[in-house]
């Protein structure tokens, strides 16, 4: 675990809450990097076992952990990629083998992989903690220092893509979180209005 973060509490310890203004000033300001922005280096393999373990902090109704990793690096994550690649080649779909490009840019990847169980939990409850994994990875990695990004493109939802990753037919991507040191600080997009999505309900 990271030398900067406090021990994994103990099962059943008390966990003392207290304000965090430095939580709310990232908040913020804070903005994904895009992907083919992200060179080297990357988290190292510690920072990875880290942000993994932050990021199963979620919420995650019934304990059932409806989720797993799989980290993509180096050579793995090449030849992953080369895969994908001459998959879409396979079918003609140059289109396809040119997103790859937001895939193969930054050194490092985190594929999220929500895994639902047959449980009394409502699946979309499940697949709602899924998103909520590749949230904390986001922002974990950015508080980190790291430029991130939370994308999916076919090869999320391609069935021959997903059997390439390594998942069961029951099994979905979530989220590839990709990271790395951004070449060039992101720009602040527009934002939604939070004034005009809000209501209080009243009776």
């Amino acid at each position: 675990m990271s030398t900067f973060l406090p021990p994994t509490p103990e099962f059943g310890a008390p966990l003392e809450q207290h304000p965090s203004p430095e939580v709310l000033r990232f908040l913020a300001t804070r903005r994904s990097a895009s992907a083919v922005t992200l060179g080297g280096p990357g988290p190292s393999a510690d920072e990875i076992r880290t942000l993994i373990a932050l990021a199963t902090r979620v919420p995650d109704h019934g304990k059932l952990a409806p989720w797993r990793f799989i980290v993509l690096e180096g050579e793995g994550k090449a030849a992953f990629a080369a895969k994908l690649e001459a998959l879409a080649q396979s079918r003609g779909d140059t289109k396809a083998a040119a997103k790859l490009v937001k895939l193969k840019t930054p050194p490092m990847g985190v594929a999220v992989v929500s895994a639902t169980r047959n449980h009394e939990i409502p699946q979309w409850e499940q697949l709602l903690s899924s998103g909520a994994v590749c949230t904390t990875l986001l922002y974990a990695a950015q508080a980190m220092g790291y430029g991130a990004n939370w994308i999916t493109d076919w090869y999320a939802y391609d069935g021959e893509a997903k059997a390439i990753l390594g998942l069961s037919p029951e099994e979905n991507v979530a989220g590839f979180v990709l990271m790395g040191t951004p070449r060039e600080p992101p720009l602040e997009r527009e934002r939604p209005n939070p004034a005009a999505l809000t209501t209080v309900w009243r009776s």
